[in-house]
């Protein structure tokens, strides 16, 4: 593989990796913030336990996607030099906003919630989490800004004698179309996660009985969760459809690949659950489809018309020109078809795995039933790993569906990578960074292990409510 390919590989990699902690980050902030917020109003020792008990998982990941959020700043100097000269006055506003008030805000007031058990007024402390997790969504929003520049390119100008796109209404930047459903979508899809996360530890509890009388409170914990991922879930669909018509309206070709259309349909286009097709794609042996559903996911209408990967890529080229390469009539327009086809399906298919998840967990504990079956433990599993592996199903797709583009319309992905940064160095970094990640994934999932598997520990109410003498140690909370 030549250096293009390796950056590619390698940006995915750790920016698939970096996701895996994102949404837990900002959906276990809210459930944290909620639980203790439910202990204020109802003095119930089981809602404090559980925040004191889910802020330490929170605590850790929040430690890991910290430090696998760095490198991804590093790549953009190292294998993307080109594309950040030219993006770089767009980008550098929202990441630097991002970087000084999103991240400050969610570090300082955790630490503050970390060790303020006791020595701040107790409505202040609720505050702070509150904080972290705007703070999460704020980070969340100006990183999304960013990247929905890259899907639909608004507020800027280029300048023909330097090279590069210039700002010219960051107000733009902030309210891109594609920037205003994607926030909600992911943000939603952030909170299931995170309450997934809450539901697959507290049904695990309650699925092998270690502590007993603590099965109360991990029942509570459980349906909390369940509930959060049901609504969440349901916000994921309904931004997810509202997200499908505008990316067909900006990038036509990526929803055109999420069905593995070459043909456009003029009207009551099929949605298919599965195809089966000749090597090359172009040509299907076997479909099971849903007809219009298509249609309907595009344009809002079961009769919309649809426009095929074949048509797009003849319009692409007479816009966007040829290839520059003599050996080529034009320019391959389209994405990966079997890539994007796929993880769009996945990315569906594990959404509504975590779904039913939920409304298994409500239902199995519903007037203080316990959960006995063998199969509550898979049950876990789904609601854990159902919106995390949807979560990044939906980002490769995101990111795969704009190819060849690293920003539509303006600049191809060829064109980023640093001139000057050969195979051999890419593939140094990619193994060394392919290696770190691998520790931390041992790390992250060896402590997240050992303090779920210990439970909640007991907490003295009086002392979380009473202050702490001003000549007492400061001493970490947990």
């Amino acid at each position: 593989m030549d250096a293009l390919e390796l950056a590619r590989w390698q940006f995915g990699i750790t920016t698939v990796y970096h996701f895996f902690f994102v949404p837990i980050t900002i959906g276990l902030s809210f459930v944290v913030a909620l639980m203790q917020t439910l202990w204020i109003r109802t003095r119930h020792e089981d809602w404090l336990r559980l925040s004191k008990f889910f802020g330490k998982l929170f605590t850790i990941n929040f430690a890991l996607g910290l430090v696998t959020g760095i490198v991804q700043e590093f790549q953009f100097g190292m294998n993307w030099s080109d594309y950040s000269r030219f993006v770089g006055d767009i980008f550098g506003a929202p990441l630097a906003i991002e970087a000084l008030l999103a991240f400050f805000l969610e570090s300082t007031f955790l630490g503050l919630w970390l060790f303020g058990w006791g020595r701040i007024p107790e409505a202040l402390h609720n505050a702070a989490i509150w904080l972290v997790h705007i703070g999460t969504l704020l980070s969340a929003y100006f990183i999304l800004a960013a990247n929905s520049f890259m899907q639909n390119p608004v507020g800027y100008r280029n300048n023909p004698e330097t090279g590069r796109a210039e700002l010219v209404d960051f107000w733009a930047v902030l309210t891109n179309p594609v920037q205003l459903v994607t926030f909600p979508h992911v943000a939603t899809a952030a909170y299931a996660t995170g309450a997934g996360l809450v539901v697959a530890v507290a049904v695990w509890h309650l699925w092998r009985k270690k502590f007993p009388a603590d099965e109360g409170m991990y029942r509570k914990g459980a349906r909390l969760g369940a509930w959060i991922m049901l609504v969440a879930s349901l916000g994921v669909v309904v931004t997810g459809d509202v997200q499908g018509k505008i990316m067909t309206d900006v990038q036509p070709m990526k929803m055109a690949a999420a069905e593995a259309l070459y043909d456009t349909e003029d009207s009551c286009a099929s949605f298919s659950i599965l195809t089966i097709g000749t090597p090359d794609g172009e040509h299907e042996k076997f479909a099971i489809t849903v007809p219009c559903v298509l249609s309907f996911l595009a344009t809002g209408d079961v009769d919309g018309k649809v426009e095929g990967i074949n048509q797009l890529q003849e319009e692409y080229a007479k816009v966007y020109g040829g290839s520059g390469d003599p050996l080529l009539e034009v320019r391959d327009y389209r994405p990966n078809i079997m890539v994007t086809y796929w993880s769009f399906r996945y990315m569906m298919g594990a959404g509504a795995l975590g779904m039913l998840a939920a409304a298994a967990v409500l239902w199995g504990t519903r007037g203080g039933r316990s959960l006995t079956s063998r199969w509550w433990y898979p049950a876990a599993l789904a609601a854990l790993f159902g919106p995390l592996l949807g979560n990044s199903f939906g980002w490769i797709f995101t990111e795969m569906g704009r190819q060849p583009w690293v920003v539509f319309g303006l600049m191809n992905t060829e064109d980023g990578v640093s001139p000057g940064v050969g195979a051999a160095e890419v593939l140094t970094s990619m193994v060394v960074f392919t290696l770190l990640y691998g520790a931390l994934a041992v790390i992250e999932v060896k402590l997240m292990l050992r303090y779920a598997s210990a439970g909640a520990e007991h907490a003295d109410a009086g002392k979380a409510q009473r202050m702490t003498a001003d000549d007492e140690p400061h001493v970490f909370a947990y």
